[in-house]
C-alpha cells in the first residue's frame, strides 16, 4: 500500500537538516524502493539494513549525488540529503500510480499480453553468495533437473487454472448484470459463494479508494511541493568544484590498509601484463593460422554457416521490428470474457490476435535460444580441445 508518510514537520526540520528528522526519511525511503506488505518479514527490517538497501537501490537507478552513500547507517544525520533523494524519485517517474499499480484489485480474470518491464519494484536485492569450494557438476545437473521440473510443474498448473476458468465462465453464463461481458469472474463467484469473502473485498476497494483519493490530492498540491523544494535547494551548501566532477564513488579506505592495497595494485598491473603477452601470442598464432585459410572448402563452409546466422539473426530482428511499428499491438492488461458469436469491439483484442503474437515471440526467442546453444557448444568444444587426453561426449539433442 501507499505509505502513511511522515507529518509535514518532519519536512520541515529536513530542510533544515536536523537529525531527528533522519530515521522517518529512511524508513519513507525504505518503502517508496521496496513496496512490501506489514506482514512481509523484510518489512521490519533493522534501520541500518533498511538504509543499506536504500543506498544500495538509489545508487542502482543512477542517482547522481555522492553525499548519499557517505552517510551514517544509524540515522544519526543527513535528513536534508534523504528529502533531495525523495525529490528526485518523485520527479523521475511517477511514483504514486506505480504504487497504486502494485496494489490495484482486480475484480476480472485479467491476462497481461505485452512484454514490457513490469512497474513493480524488484524489491531489497537478493544477498549475493560466492562458493568457495568447487561446486560438482553432479550437483548442477541435479539443479538443472529440478529446474526443468518446476517447469512443467507451472506449466501444468497453469493449463488446469486455465480449464478451471473456462468452466466458470461457461456455467456462469448469462449471471452478469452487464451484458457487454455476460459471465462472472472468479472474484464474482467467490463472493456469491463467501459472502464474509465479499465484505473483506469490499473493505480492500474501500482502501483501494483512499489512497486514489490521496494521489488526486498529491497531484492538486504537487505544484507547491515543488516550489517549497526550491526553497530546500538554496539552503543547501555549494558544492565544490572537484567534489561536483568526481564522476565515481569511491568509498573510504583505513590507513592502516593503505600498504595491503598497494601491493594488491601492484600485483593486479602486473597480472595484467602479463595477460596482455599472452593475449598478443595468441592474437599472432591465430593470424598466422587463418592466414592461409582463405581458401579451400573448409573456409567456404565456415562463411556459409556465418552468412546463415546472420541472416537468421535479420530476420528475427526484423519480425520483431514489424511487431514493434504495428499500432494495433497488445498492450498493458485485458480481461478475459468468453464470447460465443465471436463478437468483438473496437477495442477488444481476440484470442487469435494474442496467439499469434505470442507464437512470433516464441519464434525470435527460439532463433536467439538456437545461437546461444551453438556458442555454447563451441565453446565447450574449444575447452575440451585444449586439455589433451579428454574425451568429449556432448548430451544427445533435445
Amino acid at each position: 500500500s501507499l505509505p502513511s508518510g511522515p507529518s509535514p514537520e518532519i519536512f520541515r526540520r529536513a530542510k533544515f537538516d536536523r537529525p531527528e528528522a533522519t530515521p522517518a526519511l529512511w524508513q519513507l525511503l525504505f518503502r517508496v524502493l521496496a513496496p512490501l506488505p506489514l506482514d512481509n518479514p523484510l518489512a521490519s527490517l533493522a534501520p541500518e539494513v533498511q538504509a543499506r538497501l536504500v543506498k544500495s537501490a538509489l545508487r542502482s537507478q543512477g542517482y547522481p549525488r555522492l553525499a548519499l552513500a557517505q552517510l551514517p547507517e544509524d540515522g544519526s544525520q543527513g535528513s536534508r540529503e534523504l528529502l533531495l533523494a525523495l525529490s528526485w524519485l518523485l520527479a523521475r517517474g511517477p511514483v504514486p500510480e506505480q504504487m497504486l499499480a502494485q496494489t490495484r484489485v482486480p475484480l476480472g480474470d485479467e491476462m497481461t499480453v505485452c512484454q514490457c518491464e513490469a512497474l513493480a519494484s524488484p524489491g531489497p536485492p537478493a544477498p549475493q553468495v560466492r562458493a568457495e569450494d568447487p561446486v560438482d557438476v553432479r550437483y548442477v545437473q541435479w539443479l538443472m533437473g529440478k529446474l526443468r521440473f518446476r517447469w512443467r510443474q507451472l506449466v501444468s498448473s497453469q493449463q488446469e487454472q486455465c480449464t478451471l476458468l473456462s468452466k466458470i465462465h461457461l456455467y456462469t453464463s448469462g449471471c452478469h448484470g452487464d451484458q457487454s461481458l455476460g459471465h462472472l469472474s472468479v472474484a464474482e463467484a467467490e463472493m456469491l459463494r463467501d459472502p464474509e469473502g465479499g465484505q473483506q473485498l469490499l473493505r480492500t476497494l474501500e482502501c483501494e479508494n483512499r489512497r486514489l483519493e490521496a494521489v488526486l490530492t498529491w497531484r492538486r498540491t504537487e505544484l507547491v511541493f515543488w516550489q517549497w523544494m526550491d526553497t530546500v535547494l538554496d539552503t543547501c551548501a555549494p558544492r565544490a568544484p572537484a567534489a561536483a566532477s568526481q564522476g565515481t564513488f569511491l568509498p573510504g579506505i583505513p590507513e592502516h590498509r593503505g600498504g595491503e592495497l598497494e601491493l594488491v595494485a601492484w600485483e593486479l598491473r602486473a597480472l595484467q601484463e602479463e595477460l596482455q603477452e599472452a593475449a598478443e601470442c595468441r592474437r599472432a598464432a591465430w593470424e598466422a593460422k587463418a592466414g592461409g585459410c582463405g581458401r579451400g572448402p573448409e573456409w567456404s563452409a565456415v562463411r556459409r554457416a556465418s552468412r546463415e546466422a546472420v541472416e537468421k539473426e535479420l530476420g528475427a530482428l526484423q519480425r520483431c521490428w514489424e511487431q514493434d511499428r504495428d499500432p494495433a499491438q497488445p498492450h498493458g492488461p485485458h480481461r478475459l470474457v468468453r464470447r460465443e458469436d465471436g463478437a468483438a469491439g473496437d477495442w477488444d483484442l481476440r484470442a487469435a490476435e494474442v496467439i499469434r503474437t505470442l507464437r512470433s515471440q516464441e519464434a525470435c526467442l527460439e532463433a536467439v535460444l538456437h545461437q546461444l546453444q551453438g556458442q555454447c557448444r563451441q565453446g565447450l568444444a574449444r575447452l575440451a580441445g585444449a586439455l589433451p587426453g579428454l574425451i568429449w561426449i556432448p548430451p544427445l539433442g533435445r
